[in-house]
């Protein structure tokens, strides 16, 4: 067997079993999904205790670093830890992950002020890099992408608990427990992780010779803090063409062009250049991206949205998006197990970019006579649409690099997906601030109308019925429009996305039910058709 066709099989379940997993992968998986789980629905629970935090804190003119901190430490280590796992064994640099975000958590717990806050969330936030890009790489260390559909329900059921589960649950902890076990609460699942992962989990030992690539890591991360905090700041704490917003986007463009120079001569790259010459890897970055920019930016505005104009309690908001997450959940499992079936799997991408892009057109169509109901059908549309690409797009992702650059495929995937969000949020906001303004200002008068926006776009829910009947309603014709808006031009950024997904190229997944392993002489022909991958 040739090198390349070892490296593929190393640690992987062996397609021969036919498809039938050990007791010792299902206890994995399970311990992979609590640590997916604590990555994903921290910032749900914290969110909801971010009042009753100001209130014991203070602090409030940074309030927002609580989150930033925790989205920039996230953002700028995924990839780093991506690297890592690769070059020295995934299993120890996971492990590392979860006990820096255990530790990260705890010391959050016992902040004393919101500086301490803020720095601790930092250090939670560099876990959590590693918590997200670790499940995925293990996973595709384990279980071959021809498998791996069986699973997509199971993943996506994590992020509907989540979605669904976090903001109650933090409501409940805050009410009863105090703010400090929004935190603490971490401790005992993370533990479970760890103990479970420590155990069972065996994967081949890896030590690299080659030198950290310390230049490329320090730049990249330069680069990604920059482009964070320009899409964190840009229409809030700064003016878009403010000096401090355009010095960030000069310096992240400078700083990833001399990332890109640098990556093209170290013998060890932290992000491996050669892996975006496969033109379906390209392509799902792209759609990644575009996934996290409509899907985050529209998980934003949809709860304002009801809550504002269809008058829905804030304390369910979870329970809001409970249509579109269903029918993802549902929907990635029924694409899950067709792709094991059959080992299609572009027909999903192209059905999920053309079904995101539907829901978000219905959605552009709601105003204040819009039913639940109706808004209900429309976000279960979307929600299809994401079921089809979430976990489809990264499992192309990891079929489109070798073995051994697993870390770094499921990384940038990551990456990609996490700097969309980012964008996301930040251009429809200001699209949607805009909006609101301008029509806050036709209906009462450019004097009452900015008055009563000067402190920004997005009101209070509980304020809003102690104003007058007639500020009411123009706010919520304010924020319908600004929804419009805001849908409107994530329609549009997915039509690229769509269009991305059509030139996508069937590439055998590898694995399979009852497929034979790959010999030297198979895996030098089939090596050729997803250049560079390996089989």
């Amino acid at each position: 067997m040739s090198q390349k066709a070892a490296s593929a099989g190393d640690g992987q379940i062996s397609a021969a079993d036919g498809g039938k997993q050990p007791a010792s992968v299902r206890v994995v998986l399970f311990a992979l999904m609590i640590a997916m789980l604590l990555a994903m629905l921290d910032n749900m629970i914290v969110g909801t205790a971010m009042p009753t935090i100001v209130g014991e804190l203070g602090g409030m003119e940074h309030l927002s670093w609580v989150v930033t901190a925790y989205t920039l430490a996230t953002a700028a280590s995924t990839p780093i830890w991506g690297k890592l796992g690769d070059m020295f064994g995934r299993k120890g640099v996971f492990l590392t992950s979860i006990v820096i975000f255990l530790i990260g958590s705890a010391l959050s717990g016992m902040a004393q002020d919101m500086g301490q806050l803020i720095g601790f969330r930092a250090v939670q936030g560099l876990g959590a890099g590693g918590l997200m890009v670790g499940v995925m790489a293990i996973i595709g260390d384990l279980i071959p992408p021809r498998e791996r559909g069986k699973y997509q329900g199971m993943m996506a059921g994590v992020m509907a608990v989540a979605m669904i589960g976090g903001p109650l649950v933090g409501g409940s902890i805050t009410d009863h427990l105090g703010w400090r076990w929004s935190f603490y609460i971490n401790l005992p699942l993370g533990a479970v992780a760890l103990i479970m992962v420590t155990a069972v989990l065996h994967l081949p030992k890896k030590r690299s010779k080659a030198r950290i690539d310390y230049v490329g890591s320090v730049l990249l991360t330069v680069g990604i803090t920059a482009l964070v905090l320009l899409t964190t700041w840009g229409g809030t704490e700064y003016a878009w063409t403010s000096p401090q917003i355009l010095g960030l986007g000069a310096g992240g463009v400078v700083a990833l062009a001399l990332f890109v120079l640098v990556e093209r001569k170290v013998a060890e790259p932290v992000v491996p250049l050669h892996i975006f010459r496969n033109g379906n890897f390209s392509l799902v970055t792209v759609i990644g991206f575009l996934v996290g920019f409509v899907m985050f930016g529209s998980m934003t505005f949809l709860p304002l949205f009801q809550q504002t104009v269809q008058g829905a309690s804030a304390t369910n908001s979870g329970l809001l998006l409970l249509p579109m997450l269903l029918a993802m959940m549902a929907v990635s499992l029924f694409a899950g197990r067709i792709t094991t079936t059959t080992g299609k799997y572009k027909i999903f991408v192209v059905v999920g970019g053309g079904l995101i892009t539907a829901g978000l057109a219905l959605l552009a169509l709601m105003d204040t006579e819009t039913t639940r109901f109706t808004s209900g059908v429309y976000m279960a549309v979307l929600g299809a649409g994401m079921g089809f690409l979430m976990q489809t797009t990264m499992l192309i992702a990891q079929n489109s690099v070798e073995m051994k650059d697993m870390g770094v495929g499921s990384s940038s995937a990551t990456l990609f997906r996490t700097i969309g969000g980012s964008f996301g949020v930040a251009i429809l906001g200001a699209i949607f601030t805009s909006q609101v303004k301008t029509t806050m200002v036709d209906r009462l008068g450019a004097a009452a109308g900015a008055k009563v926006t000067g402190g920004g776009a997005q009101m209070d829910p509980k304020t809003l019925p102690k104003l007058p009947p007639v500020v009411q309603d123009a706010y919520a014709h304010a924020v319908a429009n600004g929804s419009h808006q805001v849908f409107l031009w994530g329609a549009v950024v997915s039509i690229i996305g769509f269009a991305a997904a059509w030139f996508l190229k069937e590439v055998p997944l590898r694995g399979g039910p009852a497929a034979p392993k790959p010999d030297a002489d198979a895996a030098a022909d089939e090596a050729p058709m997803a250049e560079p991958v390996g089989v």
